[in-house]
């Protein structure tokens, strides 16, 4: 897959930088010097920010516009918006993403993750080249679903709070059941108890599974086994290597 792929080709430059960019033309070349002139100037990660993306139907447009918000929204990584993988990575980034053990990789997150100095350029995406895209609406699918589960609880805790929110329902549902056939009594024997009953035990099962949820963000993040900082260069050592540098964008 294109992660897999976009993966191995970083693993094995050996320059100063290194710049993805699609065999389709879809992303200019010419847009490399600029690339590399705000490198020059001292930034880490030099983002290529699409103004428009010609040739593709409102549809795909307007749904990576409201992925990119979407994800902004439920993750603590900003992720920049209307960007590729088309950008500009230091040497410093490209050692940071090596040092990433896991095996899901949103790519597009992970750039962000890294953090260090960045920057953006402009450009006007033209239409392919030549050929078919094989991106279908089910693959954007899975690796917009792919994006949020890897950078986001939030789908987790959403689970979480609607489990102890159906589960106060049920409770106060329980106790007006018993309450009102205490006061009017009900004609159906046996439906009052047993309703109390479900209710209860079910209320019991969605908080737990709230709390168990809670747990199971804290050991998914903890399975990603991702560094607790980056370092991007140190200074008065034999080898310089990467400084310490925050994990979001300063």
């Amino acid at each position: 897959g294109k992660e897999a792929a976009l993966t191995a080709g970083l693993d094995a430059a050996q320059g100063e930088a290194a710049i993805p960019l699609d065999a389709d033309l879809q992303d200019p070349p010419e847009l490399i010097p600029e690339l590399l002139a705000r490198w020059r100037e001292g930034f880490d990660v030099v983002n290529a920010v699409r103004l428009s993306r010609e040739g593709e139907s409102w549809l795909k447009r307007a749904s990576a516009h409201v992925f990119y918000r979407i994800i902004n929204r439920m993750s603590d990584v900003e992720i920049p918006p209307d960007t590729g993988d088309f950008r500009l990575l230091s040497r410093p980034v490209l050692d940071a993403l090596q040092a990433l053990p896991e095996r899901r990789r949103f790519m597009k997150g992970l750039f962000a993750w890294v953090g260090f100095r960045s920057t953006n350029v402009y450009y006007h995406r033209a239409p392919r080249h030549a050929g078919k895209t094989t991106w279908s609406y089910w693959r954007l699918w899975n690796l917009a679903v792919e994006g949020i589960t890897s950078f986001s609880q939030v789908p987790l805790q959403l689970a979480a709070y609607l489990g102890f929110a159906v589960s106060l329902l049920a409770f106060l549902y329980a106790v007006w059941l018993v309450i009102s056939t205490l006061a009017y009594g009900n004609p159906v024997k046996g439906y009052p108890s047993i309703m109390v009953t479900l209710l209860f035990l079910g209320g019991v099962q969605l908080m737990a599974l709230g709390v168990i949820g809670e747990y199971l963000g804290r050991i998914y993040e903890e399975s990603k086994h991702r560094p607790i900082y980056l370092v991007r260069q140190v200074w008065g050592g034999e080898h310089p290597t990467q400084a310490v540098q925050p994990q979001d964008h300063p």
